[in-house]
């Protein structure tokens, strides 16, 4: 039950950290979309954004064998730095 409640704090994190991610809404700006038609594109970049950084994540945490917990902390934080790095 903790691994449960901590997994949906790391997401809650993890998506807030892609909230309003200015090269998203930069993308949005240049194809001069706004209202509904932005914020679908913005949602949607996100999360395709959340995505690649995931299966990143992912292949390294592959190639240093992690498993476990070991490898949960390091995908979560991998995706935190690349969240921030976007920023």
């Amino acid at each position: 039950m903790l691994k449960l409640t901590v997994a949906a704090i790391v997401i809650f994190a993890s998506q807030a950290a892609f909230a309003a991610n200015p090269a998203c809404e930069a993308q949005a700006t240049e194809k001069k979309l706004s209202g509904a038609a932005k914020n679908s594109f913005v949602t949607k970049c996100e999360k395709d954004m959340k995505a690649a950084a995931a299966k990143t994540c992912d292949a390294q945490a592959a190639e240093k064998k992690l498993a476990g917990a070991a490898k949960t902390s390091f995908t979560n934080k991998c995706v935190a730095d690349a969240a921030a790095a976007a920023k």
